[in-house]
């Protein structure tokens, strides 16, 4: 999954300036301090250990070695003085700690850290508040398991439509779409009233709807009435949307309320499963599509609309104390003029596209779905890749765009890891 890490021994290349440059890995810096001394919670225990260095404290406990900076364990102070509990949020002014502050006592027991500062104050760690919260904790973590997949691992775990009763009325209906939803970035819920306004009431379950150019709820059909490949009969290759948009739509929401005609199939390809592959077989080639930044960009002069969007990002997205990847922002109609990246970068650049967009393409990749009234399919923009084959006749689709952080925000509510 993602994470695991690209291993670079000493030196982390970078996008700085314009130019590719060399940066020591995150938090790694050179400290000169005298030599320091394991100190135990007891003599007889090695489940935790510390020793102060210069600038910081290292601590080792449940097989973690940690370090931290003496200005962090002031500012994450928990005491009724320096948070406020009620709320969740910090009371202390950051900018009022010293930055060469150094605690003048400290002591750690079998669960608790106890920083003593020069002015007296008394902080108090958990050590397993510690262990989550680190930097070395973090990096080992990720933040929203996943099911990475091709159309046959989807097919053979069965994931089950969720009854859209189930999905208005109860919490575990509710629930267990949204487990679906995060482990695989799509989700269907059946016997949906074939109508717009009953598929904006079920978007409105799970966040608020995400009013773009294109409106709040949208018709969807083959008329050209915007400037957009999407509103003929024509197939589209696979893609995310919104990409020239500087944060990408979240989540899109498709409800297919009339096809009278053949073809018109939609086509599912789960992105991070694709860029795992490049990250197996082509690290450097992962790396660079992480790195370089491109823009994409809208243009559309059509009757009342006219708009010109442009967004700027990396194809491929990734936190990076643990390179998760987070977000694929893939979209080859809407790739604007690459002038943001130097000639000597630009041919790298096309080599690793290339590989990734072998990877999308893959037939065993490939997720094909006849939409049908009353299926609604919610897809994860930023991560699931959407296309479609052309079709006959009059089809006309309804949807939306959700607010990502809602929809996160209600899984967590409901107990999940979002």
């Amino acid at each position: 999954m993602w994470c695991r890490r690209l291993a670079r021994l000493l030196e982390v290349p970078c996008w700085l300036g314009g130019s590719w440059r060399h940066r020591l890995p995150h938090g790694r810096r050179t400290v000169l301090a005298p030599a320091a001394r394991w100190h135990h919670t007891a003599p007889e225990s090695l489940k935790c250990a510390w020793q102060l260095h210069g600038d910081h404290l290292e601590l080792r406990y449940a097989d973690t070695l940690m370090r931290f900076d003496f200005v962090w364990l002031r500012d994450h102070c928990r005491s009724a003085s320096c948070y406020n509990a009620k709320t969740n949020q910090r009371s202390l002014d950051t900018a009022s700690v010293d930055l060469g502050i150094k605690p003048k006592a400290v002591r750690v027991d079998e669960t608790t850290l106890f920083l003593t500062w020069p002015d007296g104050h008394v902080t108090r760690y958990g050590l397993e508040w510690l262990v989550k919260n680190s930097y070395e904790g973090q990096k080992q973590q990720v933040m929203h398991p996943r099911i990475l997949w091709n159309a046959e691992i989807y097919r053979q775990a069965q994931v089950p439509s969720i009854d859209c009763r189930s999905f208005l009325e109860t919490d575990e209906g509710l629930k267990e779409f949204l487990q679906n939803f995060l482990l695989y970035g799509i989700a269907f819920v059946e016997n949906v009233t074939p109508t717009k306004e009953d598929t904006e009431i079920l978007a409105e379950r799970i966040s608020l709807i995400r009013e773009t150019i294109y409106g709040r709820m949208w018709y969807f059909t083959s008329d050209f009435s915007r400037g957009d490949t999407a509103y003929t009969k024509l197939a589209l290759d696979r893609h995310t949307d919104t990409t020239y948009f500087q944060e990408p739509c979240g989540i899109q929401v498709f409800h297919c309320l009339k096809h009278e005609g053949t073809g018109g199939r939609t086509l599912l390809v789960d992105g991070f499963y694709a860029a795992e592959q490049v990250l197996r077989r082509a690290p450097d080639q992962f790396e660079l599509l992480s790195k370089v930044p491109l823009k994409h960009e809208y243009v559309e002069n059509v009757g009342d609309c006219h708009n010109h969007m442009i967004g700027v990002g990396p194809v491929l997205n990734v936190y990076p104390w643990n390179n998760e990847l987070y977000l694929i922002r893939y979209n080859n109609y809407d790739r604007a003029v690459i002038n943001t990246v130097p000639y000597d970068v630009v041919h790298r650049w096309y080599a690793a596209h290339r590989t990734l967009t072998a990877e999308l393409r893959r037939p065993e990749n490939e997720l094909w779905v006849k939409l049908k009234p009353g299926k609604a399919l919610f897809i994860d923009n930023w991560r699931v890749l959407h296309g479609r084959e052309a079709f006959t006749g009059y089809r006309q689709l309804c949807g939306c765009y959700l607010t990502r952080d809602d929809v996160l925000n209600t899984a967590r509510l409901l107990g999940l890891q979002a």
